[in-house]
């Protein structure tokens, strides 16, 4: 069997999802383990995949993880056999905390966001030598661009990353949210309120990949005119130094999980 998911919530349900709808591995291919057997053979009959037992495992040629980070240390050990590769989704756990737990350098560690629940997810990944002689790496990379973008990524940078793009949808969301409150304080409904938020959100980073921020900033910013007082109140307002500080505290965060494993 070529993979077996540790682990179906909802993160590893779009994963597998991904996998299908893009035929990167026939049903056939995919085993699933999770909580309970029953409930292993309800979502193996729900995808079309193998429901699988812990022992199983020996036999898979790579395991996807994708566990809460506390919940890993209850179920390594049962996990865990050297000719197997396994990628690891899991925040803050190190390639080292991986390879230590599992008996193996055969891991990948990947840092997808919630993107990848509609298949636009930036994703990182990294790996030890021994994951790129075997395969791994490539592997995970090709299985994580079936929910967005995959790229390689230095492990030393990965707790800045999930602190960054990992966290991001969270950030861009409450800033969403609340541009539609300042149209609805000013009589928009909250209806048309978000789907414009929605809207230019979606537009700005379409241009952001043709287009420096700085540019499309100055490019909207007429002098004198509208752009330029709102943009002048959101530096007043810190707005900027703010979302450093969300992605600062983000990184400490995840950098602690790490120590914690």
């Amino acid at each position: 069997m070529e993979l077996a998911f540790v682990g179906l919530g909802k993160m590893g349900r779009s994963i597998l999802e991904g996998v299908l709808a893009a035929e990167y591995l026939l049903p056939q291919q995919i085993g699933v383990v999770e909580r309970d057997a029953d409930y292993t053979k309800e979502l193996a009959e729900i995808y079309g995949v193998n429901p699988l037992a812990h022992s199983d495992l020996a036999s898979v040629e790579r395991v996807l993880i994708a566990l809460q980070p506390k919940q890993f240390p209850a179920v390594a050990g049962s996990i865990a056999y050297p000719n197997v590769g396994y990628i690891s989704i899991m925040a803050g756990v190190t390639t080292a905390q991986l390879a230590s737990s599992l008996g193996t350098r055969r891991v990948v560690r990947a840092m997808p966001n919630l993107a990848a629940t509609i298949r636009k997810s930036t994703t990182a990944l990294t790996g030890p030598k021994e994951a790129q002689e075997a395969g791994d790496l490539d592997f995970a990379v090709g299985l994580f661009k079936t929910v967005g973008d995959a790229y390689l990524l230095p492990e030393r940078l990965f707790d800045a990353f999930t602190g960054m793009a990992a966290s991001a949808p969270a950030y861009i969301a409450l800033v969403a949210e609340a541009l539609a409150d300042g149209g609805v304080k000013m009589g928009i409904s909250r209806k048309d309120a978000l789907a414009f938020a929605a809207d230019v959100l979606i537009a700005t980073g379409e241009l952001m990949r043709f287009k420096h921020p700085a540019v499309i900033k100055d490019e909207v910013a007429s002098p004198g005119g509208t752009t330029i007082h709102g943009l002048a109140a959101l530096e007043e307002a810190g707005v900027r130094s703010a979302l450093y500080r969300a992605v600062e505290e983000a990184t400490k965060r995840g950098r602690a999980l790490g120590e914690k494993e």
